[in-house]
Protein backbone atom coordinates (compact mmCIF):
# COMPACT_ATOMS: atom_id res chain seq x y z
CA UNK A 1 0.00 0.00 0.00
CA UNK A 2 1.29 3.75 -0.68
CA UNK A 3 0.20 6.74 0.38
CA UNK A 4 1.05 10.34 0.78
CA UNK A 5 1.24 13.01 3.90
CA UNK A 6 -0.50 16.15 4.12
CA UNK A 7 1.12 19.23 4.36
CA UNK A 8 -0.87 20.31 7.32
CA UNK A 9 -0.10 16.94 9.18
CA UNK A 10 3.76 18.10 8.94
CA UNK A 11 3.00 21.29 9.98
CA UNK A 12 1.20 20.35 12.99
CA UNK A 13 4.22 17.99 13.67
CA UNK A 14 7.15 21.08 13.27
CA UNK A 15 4.67 23.44 15.35
CA UNK A 16 4.41 20.61 18.01
CA UNK A 17 8.52 19.91 18.56
CA UNK A 18 9.07 23.72 17.64
CA UNK A 19 7.04 25.10 21.00
CA UNK A 20 8.57 23.34 23.71
CA UNK A 21 12.27 24.21 22.16
CA UNK A 22 11.15 28.17 21.90
CA UNK A 23 9.97 27.40 25.84
CA UNK A 24 13.01 26.21 26.48
CA UNK A 25 15.26 29.07 24.79
CA UNK A 26 13.02 32.04 26.36
CA UNK A 27 13.53 29.94 29.91
CA UNK A 28 17.27 29.53 29.43
CA UNK A 29 17.44 33.71 28.74
CA UNK A 30 15.51 34.75 31.83
CA UNK A 31 17.61 32.37 33.50
CA UNK A 32 20.49 34.24 32.10
CA UNK A 33 19.34 37.48 32.69
CA UNK A 34 18.44 36.44 36.17
CA UNK A 35 21.81 35.19 36.76
CA UNK A 36 23.81 38.61 35.47
CA UNK A 37 21.09 40.39 37.73
CA UNK A 38 22.16 38.44 40.45
CA UNK A 39 25.96 38.45 39.93
CA UNK A 40 25.67 42.69 39.39
CA UNK A 41 24.07 43.43 43.09
CA UNK A 42 26.02 40.75 44.54
CA UNK A 43 28.83 43.28 43.39
CA UNK A 44 27.64 45.86 44.02
CA UNK A 45 26.99 44.34 48.22
CA UNK A 46 30.42 43.49 48.67
CA UNK A 47 32.06 45.64 46.17
CA UNK A 48 34.05 46.81 49.36
CA UNK A 49 35.40 43.32 50.15
CA UNK A 50 35.50 42.16 46.33
CA UNK A 51 37.16 45.35 44.67
CA UNK A 52 40.62 45.43 46.69
CA UNK A 53 40.96 41.72 46.54
CA UNK A 54 40.56 42.18 42.85
CA UNK A 55 42.80 45.08 42.13
CA UNK A 56 45.69 44.27 40.33
CA UNK A 57 49.11 46.54 40.52
CA UNK A 58 49.94 49.46 38.00
CA UNK A 59 53.44 49.35 38.32
CA UNK A 60 53.45 46.87 35.34
CA UNK A 61 54.18 43.86 37.72
CA UNK A 62 50.31 42.63 36.96
CA UNK A 63 49.10 41.00 34.61
CA UNK A 64 48.00 43.01 31.08
CA UNK A 65 44.66 41.31 30.97
CA UNK A 66 44.02 41.74 34.15
CA UNK A 67 44.29 45.17 34.45
CA UNK A 68 42.16 46.10 31.95
CA UNK A 69 39.40 43.46 33.24
CA UNK A 70 39.32 45.48 36.33
CA UNK A 71 39.49 48.80 34.38
CA UNK A 72 35.62 47.42 33.05
CA UNK A 73 34.81 46.44 36.15
CA UNK A 74 35.17 49.66 37.99
CA UNK A 75 33.26 51.47 35.35
CA UNK A 76 30.20 49.28 35.77
CA UNK A 77 30.91 49.98 39.13
CA UNK A 78 30.84 53.51 39.11
CA UNK A 79 27.44 53.22 36.94
CA UNK A 80 26.27 51.31 39.44
CA UNK A 81 26.88 53.23 42.23
CA UNK A 82 25.32 56.60 40.05
CA UNK A 83 22.37 54.70 40.12
CA UNK A 84 22.32 52.76 43.51
CA UNK A 85 24.51 54.61 45.73
CA UNK A 86 28.00 53.58 47.43
CA UNK A 87 29.02 54.03 50.63
CA UNK A 88 33.27 53.48 50.66
CA UNK A 89 34.36 51.92 52.78
CA UNK A 90 38.64 53.20 52.97
CA UNK A 91 40.83 50.45 51.85
CA UNK A 92 44.28 49.93 54.35
CA UNK A 93 46.39 47.53 52.38
CA UNK A 94 50.01 47.61 53.43
CA UNK A 95 50.98 45.68 50.17
CA UNK A 96 49.99 48.42 47.85
CA UNK A 97 52.89 50.88 49.23
CA UNK A 98 56.40 50.75 47.71
CA UNK A 99 59.17 52.98 48.72
CA UNK A 100 60.86 54.09 45.17
CA UNK A 101 63.65 55.41 46.76
CA UNK A 102 65.09 57.05 49.88
CA UNK A 103 68.24 59.06 50.62
CA UNK A 104 69.19 60.93 53.74
CA UNK A 105 71.59 63.89 52.96
CA UNK A 106 73.00 65.95 55.39
CA UNK A 107 72.58 69.58 55.64
CA UNK A 108 76.04 70.31 56.42
CA UNK A 109 78.59 67.97 54.53
CA UNK A 110 81.00 69.37 56.19
CA UNK A 111 79.91 67.85 59.64
CA UNK A 112 78.87 64.52 57.74
CA UNK A 113 77.35 62.12 59.93
CA UNK A 114 79.78 62.23 62.79
CA UNK A 115 78.44 65.21 63.98
CA UNK A 116 75.88 65.46 67.91
CA UNK A 117 73.77 68.55 66.14
CA UNK A 118 73.97 67.62 62.50
CA UNK A 119 70.40 67.56 60.94
CA UNK A 120 69.64 66.27 57.62
CA UNK A 121 67.35 65.59 55.30
CA UNK A 122 65.69 62.59 54.43
CA UNK A 123 63.95 62.44 50.91
CA UNK A 124 61.56 59.57 50.87
CA UNK A 125 59.46 58.76 47.05
CA UNK A 126 56.30 56.78 47.39
CA UNK A 127 53.56 54.95 45.36
CA UNK A 128 50.60 53.65 45.73
CA UNK A 129 50.88 50.38 43.16
CA UNK A 130 47.22 49.39 43.66
CA UNK A 131 44.37 49.92 41.43
CA UNK A 132 42.67 51.80 43.88
CA UNK A 133 42.88 54.50 46.35
CA UNK A 134 44.38 53.40 49.53
CA UNK A 135 44.44 55.19 52.86
CA UNK A 136 47.78 56.86 53.36
CA UNK A 137 50.03 54.51 55.90
CA UNK A 138 52.18 55.78 58.75
CA UNK A 139 55.99 55.89 58.22
CA UNK A 140 58.61 54.63 60.19
CA UNK A 141 62.35 55.59 60.10
CA UNK A 142 64.79 53.48 61.61
CA UNK A 143 68.44 54.91 62.96
CA UNK A 144 71.42 52.51 62.63
CA UNK A 145 74.66 52.20 63.55
CA UNK A 146 77.65 50.67 61.94
CA UNK A 147 77.04 47.33 63.16
CA UNK A 148 73.09 47.85 61.60
CA UNK A 149 71.88 47.28 64.79
CA UNK A 150 69.10 50.28 65.66
CA UNK A 151 69.27 53.27 67.54
CA UNK A 152 66.68 55.56 67.27
CA UNK A 153 63.37 54.68 66.00
CA UNK A 154 61.05 57.53 64.63
CA UNK A 155 57.47 57.15 63.47
CA UNK A 156 54.96 59.78 61.96
CA UNK A 157 51.55 60.14 60.73
CA UNK A 158 50.25 60.69 57.31
CA UNK A 159 49.66 64.02 58.50
CA UNK A 160 53.27 64.57 59.95
CA UNK A 161 55.34 63.02 56.91
CA UNK A 162 52.69 64.02 53.96
CA UNK A 163 53.83 67.29 52.24
CA UNK A 164 51.83 70.37 53.42
CA UNK A 165 50.76 71.78 50.25
CA UNK A 166 49.86 68.00 49.04
CA UNK A 167 47.89 68.10 51.87
CA UNK A 168 46.01 71.39 51.17
CA UNK A 169 45.45 70.22 48.49
CA UNK A 170 43.91 66.94 48.75
CA UNK A 171 42.02 68.11 52.10
CA UNK A 172 39.87 64.83 52.73
CA UNK A 173 43.11 62.56 52.12
CA UNK A 174 42.26 60.97 55.40
CA UNK A 175 38.45 59.69 54.73
CA UNK A 176 39.81 59.24 50.27
CA UNK A 177 43.45 58.16 50.84
CA UNK A 178 45.67 58.42 48.26
CA UNK A 179 45.06 57.99 44.13
CA UNK A 180 45.78 54.66 42.53
CA UNK A 181 49.86 54.76 40.89
CA UNK A 182 49.93 58.01 42.76
CA UNK A 183 53.93 58.60 43.86
CA UNK A 184 54.62 61.72 46.09
CA UNK A 185 58.27 62.38 47.03
CA UNK A 186 58.48 64.13 50.68
CA UNK A 187 61.37 66.11 52.89
CA UNK A 188 61.77 65.45 56.09
CA UNK A 189 64.51 66.98 58.43
CA UNK A 190 66.13 64.81 60.96
CA UNK A 191 68.24 65.42 63.71
CA UNK A 192 70.61 62.16 63.76
CA UNK A 193 72.87 60.67 66.83
CA UNK A 194 76.51 60.74 66.33
CA UNK A 195 76.57 57.44 65.44
CA UNK A 196 74.35 57.46 63.09
CA UNK A 197 76.22 55.07 59.78
CA UNK A 198 72.41 53.69 58.30
CA UNK A 199 68.85 53.86 58.07
CA UNK A 200 65.47 52.12 57.31
CA UNK A 201 62.55 53.30 55.85
CA UNK A 202 58.73 51.24 56.35
CA UNK A 203 55.18 52.13 55.71
CA UNK A 204 52.99 50.33 58.37
CA UNK A 205 49.62 50.99 59.70
CA UNK A 206 48.80 51.47 63.35
CA UNK A 207 46.57 49.21 65.15
CA UNK A 208 43.49 52.06 65.73
CA UNK A 209 43.40 54.66 62.80
CA UNK A 210 43.89 58.04 64.13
Amino acid sequence: MHGTLSKEWWSTKETRFAAPAQKKRIRLALLSFFLVLLLVFAEHLSRNTLLPSLAPRVDGTSNAFAVTAFSALQRVDEKLCSALGCFNRPVRDFSAWKITSATLSPENAREGLKSPTNQSILQVAIQNRLALAVLAPNLEISLTDAEESEIKSIQLTPKEWLPITWQESHTDFLRNGIASGEQIQTDLPLSLPANAAGFRVRVFYPQTQP
